[in-house]
């Protein structure tokens, strides 16, 4: 069996030919005109409005933030579970981000949690498509609309996924994509912020580019970002995004894969996808259910001894040694998140996988589980 990766793109020769023509013409007069198009195009897919470029989905969150005013001494609403790239741009920000629990089903931010977790310092609520799995957006909304605060939606993994006839990347004031290389679509790094409303718009393009003043050139009213992409990267970007059927198609028949092959297996959770949604599935995860009686940290040791890579189960937040003293105030607080963090892993994502190499990581979980 070939080396099996964890992660990795699918490029072909149409992104080839398009990067090419970015290498050939994409100067002088079309320095931008792949990030132009790239933009424009991903929003109205999305039913946005506007599209900000950013070098990845870390800034684009950071330029969001920013531009919604978050400060020193405010508080944002953020999962348990997620990449702490939806977390950190609050600490740039001299914010306090605010863990809460996950549902048990679909892995996401929890309403009643962030309901129980609102103050008069609470400045913006950030829900987390996870592993392509959708939020409870109706409830989330709700409650943001109720109090008056912001929603943020945090699409990174979930280009492709529909909520109730909605796309990912359609809730909230604003949204966040990640084009890094592990993504379905991927420009090596890279992000998308979506907006709607016009002075927002203004406002993140104004701080992407270190605070230039609208016609006058090279004068600059505030010190600010830059989060300025380039010709070339938008160019693979958009490349694959003329792509975005076939390659959301793959990850969906990856996630389908596996769940066929481990269906006789009780006690298994995948991503979720209820009759209202449509998962993007940028990566399979699996959560062990308790009657097997095993941790993550068993499985993957289990798989790695077989010569295969795997990925833990987001750890909660509050549990990294990055938030010093957030456990102890936490842990009790978001029991679903630290409980099915423990059980969970993720199999490869990896847009090259043979059939062999899905029924070698399906074999190694059997054997793994005595199966």
């Amino acid at each position: 069996m070939k080396q099996l990766f964890m992660a990795g793109p699918w490029i072909t020769e149409h992104e080839i030919e398009v990067v090419t023509d970015a290498m050939r013409n994409g100067w002088y007069e079309n320095a931008y005109h792949y990030v132009e198009t790239f933009q424009k195009e991903f929003a109205a897919y999305h039913g946005r409005k506007y599209g900000i470029m950013t070098p990845n989905c870390t800034t684009a969150i950071h330029l969001l933030l920013t531009g919604l005013g978050i400060a020193d001494g405010d508080e944002v609403i953020v999962p348990e579970c997620t990449w702490i790239a939806t977390a950190a741009p609050i600490r740039y920000l001299r914010a306090t981000p605010v863990f809460c629990d996950i549902e048990p089903e679909n892995w996401c931010l929890d309403p009643e949690s962030v309901r129980k977790s609102i103050t008069p310092k609470t400045k913006a609520i950030i829900a987390v498509d996870l592993y392509g799995n959708m939020p409870l957006m109706d409830e989330l909304r709700a409650i943001a609309e109720e109090h008056g605060i912001p929603l943020v939606e945090d699409a990174a993994e979930a280009l492709g996924s529909v909520y109730k006839g909605t796309r990912a990347g359609k809730f909230g004031v604003g949204s966040v994509f990640s084009f890094h290389r592990t993504k379905t679509i991927t420009t090596g790094e890279g992000g998308m912020l979506l907006l709607d409303d016009d002075k927002l718009y203004e406002r993140c393009m104004f701080l992407r580019d270190h605070g230039r003043a609208p016609g006058i050139a090279y004068f600059n009213t505030e010190v600010t970002y830059k989060y300025m992409p380039f010709n070339l990267q938008a160019a693979l970007g958009y490349a694959q995004f003329q792509r975005i059927e076939e390659l959301v198609g793959k990850k969906r028949e990856l996630l389908a894969a596996y769940r066929d092959r481990l269906k006789d297996i009780d006690d298994l959770q995948f991503n979720n996808e209820p009759d209202y949604v449509i998962n993007g599935a940028w990566t399979t995860a699996l959560v062990f259910g308790k009657s097997h009686g095993i941790t993550k940290a068993e499985v993957m040791r289990g798989i790695e001894e077989r010569g295969m890579p795997s990925r833990p189960f987001f750890y909660p937040l509050s549990s990294l040694p990055a938030f010093p003293g957030a456990k102890e105030r936490y842990q009790s607080l978001n029991r679903t998140a630290y409980d099915i963090s423990e059980r969970g892993i993720n199999l490869s994502c990896a847009m090259n996988l043979t059939d062999d190499q899905i029924d070698a990581q399906c074999n190694a979980v059997r054997e793994i589980l005595g199966r």
